[in-house]
């Protein structure tokens, strides 16, 4: 495993996306707020490092119809997932010590927690807002609703996948490969607005 300094990286490069893009986290709360007439915030149970739990923050991107029955993306909501700008206040738990900026991303129970053996190698990591499995499948919602059962596609062939990247990077992350990942998803989300 890595001995490089990387708490000490994450709340540095934290502080510095606040200071940078707050005027954007506070634009993007303020669409979700409007767009689904809520206080624009989800938290939900994720495992995180050790296989402890932990609330994720998001922006909701979830509109409730009037029926209260039926659950939709919203435009706006479609909009902030595109640019992954839902996972901006997941900032604050990298803040408090739950995510890092990069590792495996935090799923929710019954996947990461079930793991045995050597795949439990995993969970000595902090999950993160991104990772090279994570830059693989941006599309992830579009790949599973073009599937006939998504929860077994994903089951059989995402999470296996996800799960083998992640442990590769276990074994070798380091400051530099950290740094690849991270301007390898700023290019992604670029290249996605032209």
């Amino acid at each position: 495993m890595s001995t490089y300094p990387k708490r000490i990286f994450d709340i540095s490069f934290s502080l510095i996306a606040f200071f940078l893009f707050f005027w954007l986290l506070l634009l993007a709360w303020f669409m979700a707020i409007i767009d689904t007439r809520s206080n624009g915030l989800f938290t939900q149970e994720r495992i995180g490092q050790f296989g402890k739990g932990f609330k994720i923050y998001k922006f909701r991107t979830i509109q409730i119809t009037s029926n209260r029955m039926e659950l939709r993306i919203s435009k706006t909501g479609r909009f902030l997932r595109n640019y992954k700008l839902d996972e901006l206040p997941q900032l604050i738990n990298v803040l408090k010590g739950e995510m890092s900026i990069v590792g495996p991303r935090p799923d929710i129970a019954g996947y990461y927690d079930l793991l045995e053996g050597e795949n439990r190698k995993i969970l000595e990591l902090k999950p993160g807002l991104t990772s090279l499995a994570s830059l693989k499948y941006y599309n992830e919602d579009a790949l599973l609703d073009n599937q006939d059962f998504p929860l077994e596609y994903n089951d059989k062939i995402l999470f296996p996948d996800k799960l083998r990247m992640n442990l590769e990077y276990y074994h070798h992350q380091s400051f530099h490969v950290d740094l690849k990942i991270i301007l390898a998803t700023f290019k992604l989300i670029c290249n996605r607005s032209k």
